[in-house]
């Protein structure tokens, strides 16, 4: 249980809810503890201040403060979220991966310049270059920041330009979980439904073969997909464990254009946590890009925050 000594501190607080079907349901309060009496907790949320009566506390601890990433933890979430979303055909730079998936995602078909490349930085550019002109493919290069701040001096003097910038946002895994409902009515799978490959080729348009390998070739995965009584899918995300077993990386979260505003994204990713969690993972990323405000704020109200940043430089 709390004390006055956690004044201050980032709490998880959950609360008795009442009863459903003759069983207790139980909801998650996170934030600052910023008052504590003999009756009741307060607690500074995202979304304001919450007063929960003692009485309806079922448990409440200290969650660890967020402090800002190291070089190596950037890279190694770099990496993670590499073995999350893998191309066919990849290839070793030293320790750049050089990725292609017949363009299929910009991440899928991009090099990840990460660690030593083994060569000088001019050389290893010029053998980027060399691999994404056989595969016929654009040159492109995910350069974490400040991470790669040198690859990208190089690139900017050889006249590559930005394509994007991408937010990479991380949570404590049992943050998201109380932050979102189970998503009980979804229905996990290792492999994707067709109709869940449709909804993806609405989105990014026709997929090319080694898209299949992209979205299944990881140990650990699984899709998440909510149905209508028709059998018509209503709402998709897809969920892996990488990094070692740590990592919840959270992909392609859609819902239809019939089922949106009624919390299906929110409750796709509760059911991805939950299952993650009983993976072993402690911890969930995912990756939106910047002009995506919409998305940025509710997954910051879900309480992810920024980890780093990439931007995507492309050789025209």
């Amino acid at each position: 249980m709390l004390a006055k000594h956690d004044l201050g501190s980032r709490v998880v607080v959950r609360r008795f809810a009442g009863f459903r079907d003759d069983r207790p349901q139980f909801t998650d309060v996170l934030g600052e503890l910023t008052g504590l009496t003999d009756t009741e907790l307060i607690v500074s949320t995202s979304q304001g201040v919450v007063v929960v009566p003692l009485a309806q506390v079922h448990r409440a601890k200290v969650v660890p403060a967020r402090r800002g990433p190291t070089a190596r933890e950037v890279a190694a979430l770099e990496l993670a979220a590499a073995e999350a979303w893998p191309a066919p055909v990849r290839e070793l730079l030293g320790d750049w991966w050089l990725r292609a998936a017949g363009g299929y995602t910009g991440r899928a078909n991009s090099a990840l310049p990460v660690g030593d490349p083994g060569l000088p930085l001019p050389a290893a550019v010029d053998a980027v270059v060399d691999f994404y002109r056989a595969q016929s493919l654009p040159p492109q290069l995910d350069v974490p920041l400040p991470l790669a701040s040198a690859v990208e001096r190089e690139l900017l003097r050889r006249g590559w330009h930005a394509e994007c910038t991408v937010l990479v946002q991380t949570c404590p895994l049992d943050e998201l979980i109380a932050a979102t409902p189970d998503g009980e009515r979804f229905a996990l799978a290792d492999t994707p439904s067709e109709q869940f490959l449709t909804m993806i080729a609405g989105t990014l348009g026709p997929l090319p073969d080694a898209a299949r390998h992209v979205l299944t070739a990881v140990p650990g995965v699984v899709f998440a997909q909510q149905f209508d009584d028709s059998g018509e899918l209503l709402a998709r995300a897809r969920g892996s464990v990488t990094g070692a077993g740590r990592w919840l990386g959270v992909f392609g979260v859609e819902t239809a254009a019939a089922a949106r505003r009624r919390g299906l994204a929110v409750a796709a990713m509760g059911a991805l946590a939950r299952w993650a969690a009983a993976q072993g993972a402690t911890d969930a990323f995912l990756q939106v890009n910047s002009p995506n405000t919409g998305a940025i704020a509710l997954y910051e109200r879900l309480g992810f925050t920024r980890h780093h940043v990439y931007t995507r430089y492309r050789l025209r």
